[in-house]
């Protein structure tokens, strides 16, 4: 077994704290990461706090994590020590269903393993980032470039192909209008890649205060949509919304800005919600889902990344103040990302 350490929570009602553990060792066809960087996703805390479902205690959270190898099991072949790394939602598969074999592990039909919050097909509980090192399955492992700042590539391991993954199945690209709905994590990353592929980017928001933010981003419009004046300008425009706010909004007013045949992408997770069915039958239009993509999708972008220097916008902390991030993530402060220097472990 490694010896491990990190921050974990030790119940929903607990702030995240230091705590020792055990990795298994490295197998044959293992990787052993010395993480450098951990970006902080959403999710992370709604997990250690139960808002979805009931998790796995004591939670190492973290799922956004680059560093450098610093072992490889004897079958390994697609790494050796010293490179880069990166891990992203998920460290296992069943690798033998319909969906795995077509490169689509995220939608595993046995269950992927998730990266922390979950248990492997050995039964054992999994932990994620927020430590100093990491074993997974060579599969599961993504090379990361050096031509990139490695913190701010973290969240691509995340927020990074949650967005890209919609865009390039539905094809997102020139001569399209696209609206990214909400400016966070997410939605900084859907605007980065949907100006990357050609689309005229509008962003929607609640928060006039964001217009200059998502300019310099490179979206070429902005709508504040409690302003109702700009809301009846953009009525029946887009051909996509992606759709990456979490909090609870009216999924039936954003759908009537799509044009005939338009599609409205959820990749954010908000409370239930109501929709019309005139909302959809009005204009043929698809309320859809998306989660992260594969294995070879998510490399894909990383070098899709790499080969257009595009990063995650971040701010680095140290691990001691994460309790204190995730106050500010709640209030929107933060552009867009905090991501934990581990050396601060």
């Amino acid at each position: 077994m490694i010896q491990s350490k990190g921050y974990a929570a030790q119940s929903p009602e607990t702030d995240l704290a230091p705590w020792n553990f055990e990795r298994r060792a490295v197998g044959a066809h293992d990787v052993q990461i010395e993480i450098q960087f951990c970006g902080v996703c959403h999710s992370d805390l709604h997990q250690i706090k139960n808002d979805w479902f009931p998790g796995i205690f004591p939670m190492v959270p973290g799922h956004e994590i680059v560093g450098k190898v610093i072992a490889v099991g004897d079958h390994v072949k697609k790494f050796k020590v010293g490179d880069l790394a990166g891990v992203g939602c998920m460290v296992d598969s069943c690798q033998v269903c319909d969906n795995c074999k077509a490169d689509l592990e995220q939608y595993c039909e046995e269950g992927n393993t998730q990266t922390y919050n979950n248990k492997g097909r050995d039964g054992v509980p999994t932990y994620g980032g927020y430590s100093n090192n990491i074993v997974v399955r060579e599969e599961f492992v993504l090379h990361i470039s050096t031509k990139l700042p490695l913190a701010a590539t973290a969240p691509l391991l995340c927020a990074g192909i949650t967005t890209y993954s919609p865009l390039k199945h539905w094809k997102v690209g020139k001569g399209h209008k696209l609206a990214v709905l909400g400016l966070g994590g997410l939605g900084h990353m859907a605007v980065k890649f949907g100006v990357a592929f050609g689309a005229e980017v509008t962003v929607l928001s609640t928060s006039a205060s964001k217009e200059d933010a998502a300019k310099k981003l490179g979206a070429h419009h902005f709508v504040v949509t409690t302003d109702k004046a700009q809301l009846k300008a953009v009525k029946g425009s887009f051909d996509f919304i992606l759709d990456t706010v979490s909090a609870d909004h009216d999924m039936n007013m954003y759908l009537g800005l799509l044009r005939t045949n338009g599609v409205h992408i959820v990749v954010g997770v908000p409370a239930p919600y109501a929709i019309h069915p005139f909302s959809l039958i009005g204009g043929r239009k698809s309320l859809a889902g998306s989660g992260i993509g594969g294995i070879a999708e998510t490399q894909e972008m990383l070098d899709f990344c790499a080969e257009h220097n595009i990063v995650s916008d971040i701010e680095l902390i140290d691990i001691k103040d994460i309790t204190k991030a995730y106050e500010r993530m709640l209030k929107g402060d933060v552009r867009y990302r905090f991501v934990i220097d581990i050396a601060s472990l």
